[in-house]
């Protein structure tokens, strides 16, 4: 590691990822291990928040000290401790929080507390070294869906978000609905391709006029509806057009009020960010219609997408070079606002 370089060493725990990453100056990432849970979670449909909490438990101290080797770097060379303090799974949390504090303390570093969908956000930082705010950001996940404007690494003015369920728990029901398994996004996605976006037409929900809010639970109901009408009626149902038509409808809502949000906005910037932005057809529509009304899009590779402790490093970084940090008494806020104090990390 060259001499004089700010390493951050980051930790993400917020649902069934435990994640450790080392990085240089914020952006450079040095190693970024994720240990995911998905197959022991596969049984049961869905994450379960004690089995999560246990296995992040088990596994913390190997993914740190893989993280450590991979990176060529010793716990003594740590300059920065981050950790993501919220919003997600009240115990999985605290696993992460509480390896952190122990790491600040024993090493005598600063502790930074990270908003996780901040750190969403900051995972475009790493993937495009060029990328600074202020820009207009959609943050797509299983737990949330926001539009926000960026207006500095450590601050943003929430434009509109969901008013029920998150676009990747809409999906997560679909695939239920559909016998597709979990986890339900890409299962939707790839099956999806198979079948004809236009022959279930279901509607698109943009609310009242000039809205930025989201509703997807009603998607979510019209597809039971149609699957149950069909079952009734003792129709085949052809899962891939079904699929096709309701990743057609909710997508076509994400993009075209992203756009408008964009251009309102007017920063010429639209950055993409959390797990559902791993999505391919997501990406391509948002390029096209990008490209049409002379926005930038950016958004990073999959890895980045899904929860990662690099991610969490960099907003980590950011957080410290305005010259704020966190107590030993920071702690773990399962269901942290949007709107609050990110530079404290704590409830407003």
């Amino acid at each position: 590691m060259k001499e004089g370089k700010q390493i951050t060493l980051a930790l993400e725990s917020s649902c069934d990822e435990t994640a450790v990453a080392l990085l240089a100056e914020g952006r450079q990432v040095l190693s970024n291990v994720i240990s995911s849970q998905i197959p022991i979670h596969q049984a049961f449909g869905g994450v379960v928040p004690e089995i999560a909490s246990r296995h992040h438990l088990e596994n913390i101290n190997d993914v740190l000290q893989q993280a450590l080797e991979e990176a060529q770097v010793e716990l003594p060379q740590v300059d920065l401790v981050g950790v993501t303090c919220g919003p997600g799974l009240v115990g999985a949390l605290l696993i992460g929080v509480a390896t952190a504090k122990a790491l600040a303390f024993v090493l005598n570093k600063p502790l930074v507390g990270v908003d996780h969908m901040m750190g969403h956000v900051a995972a475009n930082y790493i993937q495009h070294r060029e990328l600074e705010p202020p820009f207009t950001g959609l943050i797509v996940s299983g737990g949330h869906t926001v539009l926000v404007q960026v207006v500095d690494y450590n601050r943003w003015a929430l434009i509109g978000e969901t008013r029920d369920d998150a676009v990747g728990e809409a999906y997560d029901k679909v695939a239920r609905i559909l016998g597709l398994g979990y986890p339900g996004g890409p299962k939707v996605e790839e099956i999806a391709l198979k079948g004809d976006p236009k022959k279930i037409p279901f509607k698109r929900v943009y609310l009242e006029k000039d809205s930025y809010d989201f509703s997807f639970s009603g998607i979510k109901t019209a597809v039971m509806n149609y699957v149950h009408t069909e079952q009734q009626r003792k129709n085949s149902i052809d899962v891939a057009d079904v699929a096709a038509g309701f990743q057609e409808a909710v997508l076509e809502v994400l993009v075209e009020k992203s756009i408008r949000a964009a251009l309102e906005m007017d920063t010429g910037k639209l950055v993409l960010a959390g797990g559902v932005s791993a999505n391919q057809r997501l990406c391509h529509w948002l390029e096209q219609r990008c490209g049409e009304e002379g926005l930038r899009l950016y958004h990073p590779d999959p890895l980045l997408c899904t929860d990662n402790a690099a991610m969490i490093g960099c907003a980590a970084y950011y957080k410290f070079m305005e010259g704020k940090q966190d107590d030993l008494d920071l702690d773990a806020y399962p269901g942290l606002p949007m709107a609050y104090d990110y530079l404290q990390c704590k409830r407003s």
